[in-house]
């Protein structure tokens, strides 16, 4: 297994030079972190060059930093994670690219390469709110067209922001500012002397 990857790393160098920005090998995988303006031309090379061949995007996710490693993370907020399976060699490599811009998370599409990104990008897009440029029908997939925000960054309110309820004197769905008040539950810890000591009774 070591050989293989170590084989992988020293393609993965030679093919990319100095558009890799770390190259981070554990666990048996690969992750390949490249600056926001060379993703395409990298994506192209991973799944073209011969020692590579990586012909399938096997999934591709959004990702928010904001509360990682406890507050100490202190890098770009946003990321999209593709991880790529190569058929003909039998590895895997995952690529993470960050966006640049905090404020308005903005990458290339990888649709032109492996067509399947087009759902996976839309997804990262509805909970994220990573924009891909390029993309050919960027819109929400997994939320109304309707909804205000994306649900899975940090800051997003764990309550949502708006609920929809049927109005019988409209006769049509409604939407409504939430009604449910924000509270922190702790549950009560019951400690018993004998709990789970089935042995003594």
């Amino acid at each position: 297994m070591a050989s293989t990857l170590e084989q992988l790393k020293n393609n993965l160098e030679t093919a990319l030079g100095g558009r890799i920005v770390s190259l981070t090998p554990a666990l048996g995988e690969i992750t390949v972190v490249v600056n926001a303006a060379d993703y395409l031309a990298v994506a192209k090379t991973l799944h073209d060059d011969p020692g590579l061949a990586f012909a399938q995007l096997m999934d591709l996710c959004g990702v928010d930093y904001s509360a990682y490693g406890d507050g100490a993370w202190e890098g770009r907020r946003f990321a999209a994670i593709s991880h790529l399976l190569s058929m003909e060699h039998n590895w895997r490599v995952r690529l993470r690219v960050f966006a640049p811009d905090d404020d308005f998370p903005l990458v290339d599409t990888l649709t032109g390469i492996w067509p399947n990104a087009n759902w996976y990008e839309r997804e990262a897009f509805d909970l994220f709110g990573i924009m891909f440029s390029g993309h050919p029908d960027l819109r929400r997939i997994l939320t109304d067209y309707s909804f205000i925000g994306h649900p899975f960054r940090k800051d997003f309110p764990i309550s949502g922001q708006v609920e929809m309820r049927y109005d019988p004197l409209q006769k049509r769905v409604i939407y409504q500012p939430v009604t449910i008040e924000p509270r922190e539950i702790t549950p009560r810890v019951i400690r018993e002397d004998q709990y789970g000591d089935l042995g003594k009774h």
